[in-house]
């Protein structure tokens, strides 16, 4: 009886809790560990920390520029295809869905379940079977409101986003209380250069640039947001410098209360932080962080399921991921489609070598999509953009995504090479599938199954475009 079409449903204070809720996630209470481990000393980390959060301020400036400049949803694939060209497009489409989303997805889930069940198993480990039925349970969870509601799915990011902030304020607050009192001990010597490994800092920047990745994700519901112009440079702007605060602040907690080997010898860094220093909230702060993480996963199916509803609107992925339930108005077939691969990757992955696996991938493709913006601007210069950063600041950011890319092959060359395979797969795929266009007898049988599951699932093509 209504037009199908995703609503204008995403407000300033709903974008600003997306962006929050993406990045402080399971990043900063398991990525403290990756940063210091390949830095090397806590003045290091806490200066690749402090440059991460510039890299990403930089990278989220120039999204905000494409966000105002492109006026379709679908994030980094629809930034890429739009100024580089189909290919490019879709490799980035191809690496997103088999290797980028579902191992970041499974990272945060598995984050999620080691929280979740500490506090019951404290002063031991969790067991990993445990851990990883706990992860796919949540994951599950979330799985299915973003196929029952947009609403809901908004509402509960917002929620979400005061108990990450919350989280952050429960440790923050007694590691400054301790270093006001003199707790400084741990800060001696911060700067050791012979623990300085210069081949493992790109490890150590991917593991702080997953702790911010996030920034990006108003990007991908551009379609959706209420007065995207205004609403995107806003929101980034705002929410990335208070994860940069907080994430300085978290980590000075950290550093304060606990020794270098306690950082590196803990599966939970938060959870150790609380044993030692604030015994009163042992079983409070892990179920605030995994709730935390419960967001970032939230987030991500919100945001990667528009990726592959834009992309097969683009004619790069099968039609059926284009529909929307006729009731719902969610993208159910492409909020569903990821669901077997993260319970893979869930299933035999390991947090950190997961984390490397897909980082490579990632990078190279925001690279390129800043980097398409300096192509854009070269294209077309008559185009007036309501929003417009220096010149510098894709460029730099550009060369530094491609520059860490290229020495993180020194770095993890096993994790990297499988990531680099997983991204030139995709060349056979586009140009067999994509370039030349099946024929009509090919087509027939995808006709008929996307047919049969559009009466399944009760989904409909968009009727109105709202780009």
């Amino acid at each position: 009886e209504e037009a199908v079409f995703l609503r204008k449903k995403i407000t300033l204070l709903r974008a600003f809790s997306l962006l929050i809720g993406s990045m402080v996630g399971s990043g900063i209470f398991i990525s403290p560990k990756g940063v210091l481990e390949n830095s090397g000393s806590v003045g290091f980390s806490l200066v690749v920390w402090f440059a991460c959060g510039i890299l990403s301020m930089f990278g989220a400036l120039c999204y905000a520029e494409l966000g105002t400049r492109i006026t379709k949803s679908g994030g980094h694939y629809i930034y890429i295809l739009e100024t580089l060209g189909p290919l490019p497009g879709f490799l980035f489409l191809w690496a997103e869905f088999f290797a980028i989303r579902p191992a970041n997805s499974a990272v945060v889930s598995l984050a999620f379940g080691r929280y979740m069940l500490e506090p019951f198993f404290a002063p031991c480990a969790a067991p990993v079977p445990a851990v990883k039925l706990v992860s796919l349970l949540g994951y599950y969870m979330v799985l299915t409101l973003n196929s029952w509601s947009v609403t809901w799915s908004a509402r509960l990011q917002t929620a979400l986003s005061i108990v990450k902030l919350l989280a952050l304020a429960l440790i923050i607050v007694p590691g400054m209380m301790l270093l006001a009192q003199g707790h400084t001990e741990n800060f001696q010597d911060a700067f050791n250069r012979q623990s300085l490994v210069l081949a493992k800092l790109p490890l150590a920047f991917y593991a702080g640039m997953f702790a911010y990745s996030g920034w990006f994700q108003t990007s991908f519901v551009r379609e959706e947001l209420v007065r995207p112009e205004r609403n995107i440079p806003l929101a980034v702007i705002v929410s990335v410098i208070t994860v940069i605060v907080g994430y300085m602040l978290t980590n000075v907690s950290y550093y304060t209360v606990l020794g270098t080997q306690d950082v590196l010898a803990s599966p939970a860094v938060a959870v150790s932080f609380v044993q030692r220093a604030v015994k009163s909230l042992i079983s409070v702060v892990p179920v605030l962080v995994a709730l935390s993480c419960f967001g970032t996963m939230n987030g991500g199916i919100f945001t990667f399921s528009r990726t592959l509803f834009v992309a097969s609107r683009e004619g790069q992925w099968p039609p059926l991921f284009s529909m929307i339930h006729i009731r719902r108005h969610t993208p159910l077939p492409a909020v569903m489609l990821m669901f077997p691969l993260v319970t893979a990757m869930v299933c035999i992955g390991d947090i950190y070598h997961l984390m490397n696996f897909f980082s490579f991938s990632r990078w190279l493709f925001i690279g390129l999509a800043t980097l398409g913006l300096i192509v854009h601007r070269h294209r077309h210069p008559e185009l007036h953009s309501p929003f417009k950063v220096p010149l510098f600041v894709p460029i730099s950011f550009t060369i530094i995504c491609l520059f860490t890319v290229a020495m993180s092959f020194y770095s993890d060359p096993v994790n990297i090479s499988i990531g680099c395979t997983m991204v030139l797969s995709g060349f056979p795929v586009y140009y067999l599938l994509i370039h030349r266009q099946m024929s009509n007898r090919c087509r027939s049988p995808f006709y008929y199954l996307t047919h049969k599951l559009q009466l399944l699932l009760e989904v409909v093509q968009q009727e109105i475009k709202t780009y």
